[in-house]
């Protein structure tokens, strides 16, 4: 091809893919544009009351340091210790605590990962945040726009399916569809599949607070609100994950102990 010949062919396909190009570099300044409007939560979050708990499971709260700390209700809130439970949930909540002596587990699941000593990483996209803590647990919390899925294209699991939208600064999020949160972790309130929560969750200082309220229809007698916040845990400068095969599984005295190996 002679090289005035070849320098038009070029031009023209260059001429044919402007609009494509100039679309998708749009798309990406859109996205660029949305980045910059979110918020950043870098750093690695542990529940404020749970900070510096050591693997016996007992936070430093408990020293009665701080005379506001005189239970569960303030150190894990989501416990359900103030939930106004009807009869079918205390029915719920007593049979779970009769059996929670030395039971195994392997994670916090949801809401409890929310609540726990172990620290969360809040990843944030204009099309989902993920939060994902030391136990490989992970909540993926779709802000794109798309409305929550058909009860019948939805199945109950352990974390729940989950859709949110920013409200200026705070991310606000719908979850539905968790199994009895007390199944997989003992310590959990015993909620029903039917539960739905609410979480609204903004940065307060140099805190991150969140609002959550429950509505079970099958288990509370009408809606619970209760606050949980966290603090940047300095310890942290990379989240490690690790293979939990002994995690407090033994029980003496009303606490939690490890299992030691037999002896051969």
């Amino acid at each position: 091809m002679r090289p005035w010949a070849l320098a038009a062919a070029t031009f023209s396909l260059a001429a044919l893919g402007t609009p494509a190009l100039a679309e998708h570099h749009d798309e990406i300044d859109t996205r660029n544009e949305a980045f910059v409007a979110l918020p950043y939560w870098p750093g690695y979050w542990v529940s404020e009351f749970q900070a510096g708990t050591t693997i016996s499971g007992l936070a430093p709260v408990f020293s009665g340091a701080n005379p506001a700390v005189t239970n569960f209700a303030n150190v894990m809130a989501l416990r359900g210790e103030t939930a106004p439970w009807n009869e079918e949930g205390q029915r719920r909540v007593a049979h779970v605590r009769e059996i929670s002596g030395g039971r195994k587990a392997t994670g916090w699941g949801y809401p409890m990962m929310m609540n726990s000593g172990t620290p969360l990483r809040f990843l944030i996209t204009p099309e989902e945040t993920i939060i994902i803590n030391a136990y490989a647990e992970a909540r993926y919390i779709y802000t794109d726009g798309r409305a929550m899925p058909d009860e019948f294209d939805m199945w109950p699991t352990t974390y729940g399916t989950s859709v949110g939208h920013w409200e200026g600064d705070t991310l606000v999020m719908e979850t539905v569809m968790v199994n009895n949160p007390a199944d997989f972790f003992h310590g959990a309130p015993p909620f029903s599949e039917e539960a739905r929560y609410v979480e609204r969750i903004r940065l307060d200082g140099e805190r991150l607070v969140s609002e959550v309220t429950v509505t079970d229809p099958v288990t509370l007698t009408g809606p619970w609100t209760v606050s949980v916040s966290w603090v940047r845990d300095p310890g942290f400068d990379r989240m490690i994950v690790l293979d939990w095969d002994n995690d407090r599984t033994g029980n003496e005295d009303g606490l939690n102990t490890i299992e030691l190996a037999p002896v051969e």
